[in-house]
């Protein structure tokens, strides 16, 4: 059943956090749907502009709604994930999604409110939920890339401005998570302080953490011993702290950096141990078991694990 984040944010916030994951293909869309139903646990399919670029716009789509049939009673949302204007528009005329994510945050805070509330009114008129985001994230998404000397941690008080001025239904903040595998040195983490001040001046309303992978330490290793150079300083959020998170108003998690290292695993491990076989299916139904391992067990991370029945009967 596709629903909308808002739907999902109401009846999650303050519980759990719902997972957002992004796929490029079956064997992600298959995992994603098995391990979200192994778990009772809503959930929401991220599309990013390069996935809808990398599977095509139809092909991404399909898989979607093939997987949905495979698993019936899977509750989900179907968003797009920073999205600028023109493809957030695509995606609100296309009947597909539920949601959609406008990122202008890296314009001056004036074009972020008059873009997000543009597009805002798009959506609404089509029953269609809005996420959008303030502060900049540091680190690498997809073809963005922000260094972290000019990322910038959002302000409680802006974010009460823009949240009021443009009436998105939820909000991306910068609390301290970056996007990609290189997340945090030393002693830096998430700044619960000031998820804390949002949420003081944003009661009730829903916030997102994205760059929020854990980049399990375990996994870079085994990447590594397969043939791999990824810098072993990689380190991402403890999932341990997502709890506190949604104390403060999180209810939705991005994560993909994990499923990469997954994917990444699964293939390198395969072939070093196998190198004469050629049949690609075989990684690939490996894949799709351990993919769907990783999300029942980071459904259980974010408490929304056994949250289906409930949400059915919210949703009535």
């Amino acid at each position: 059943m596709i629903v909308t984040t808002s739907d999902l944010f109401e009846h999650a916030y303050g519980k759990y956090a719902v997972g957002a994951y992004n796929i490029n293909n079956m064997e992600q869309a298959i995992g994603l749907f098995e391990g979200n139903a192994r778990a009772k646990a809503p959930f929401i399919v991220q599309i990013s502009k390069g996935s809808r670029g990398y599977a095509g716009v139809v092909m991404i789509e399909a898989i979607i709604l093939a997987a949905e049939k495979m698993f019936p009673e899977n509750i989900f949302a179907v968003h797009l994930d920073h999205g600028d204007e023109q493809t957030c528009y695509d995606c609100i005329n296309s009947g597909f999604y539920s949601s959609v994510m406008i990122d202008a945050s890296h314009e001056s805070l004036a074009e972020n409110i008059s873009t997000t509330q543009r597009v805002v009114s798009a959506a609404h008129d089509r029953g269609i939920s809005v996420e959008a985001e303030l502060g900049m994230l540091g680190g690498v998404e997809e073809d963005i890339q922000i260094d972290e000397k000019h990322a910038m941690l959002t302000d409680p008080d802006e974010a009460k401005e823009f949240v009021v001025k443009t009436g998105c239904d939820s909000l991306a903040v910068a609390i301290g998570t970056s996007h990609g595998a290189y997340k945090f040195s030393g002693g830096q983490g998430l700044h619960f302080d000031r998820i804390a001040s949002i949420q003081e001046k944003l009661p009730e309303f829903p916030l997102v953490m994205h760059g929020s992978s854990s980049v399990p330490k375990s996994e870079v290793e085994r990447i590594n011993d397969a043939g791999g150079a990824l810098d072993s300083s990689a380190r991402g959020v403890d999932e341990n702290e997502f709890a506190k998170a949604v104390e403060l108003g999180v209810a939705k998690v991005n994560i993909d950096t994990d499923g990469r290292l997954v994917w990444t695993r699964v293939h390198r491990e395969f072939f070093r141990d196998q190198p004469a076989v050629y049949d690609f299916r075989k990684p690939g139904s490996i894949l799709m078991s351990e993919y769907a391992d990783f999300i029942e067990k980071k459904s259980c991370k974010l408490m929304s694990s056994r949250k289906l029945k409930d949400l059915r009967d919210n949703l009535s």
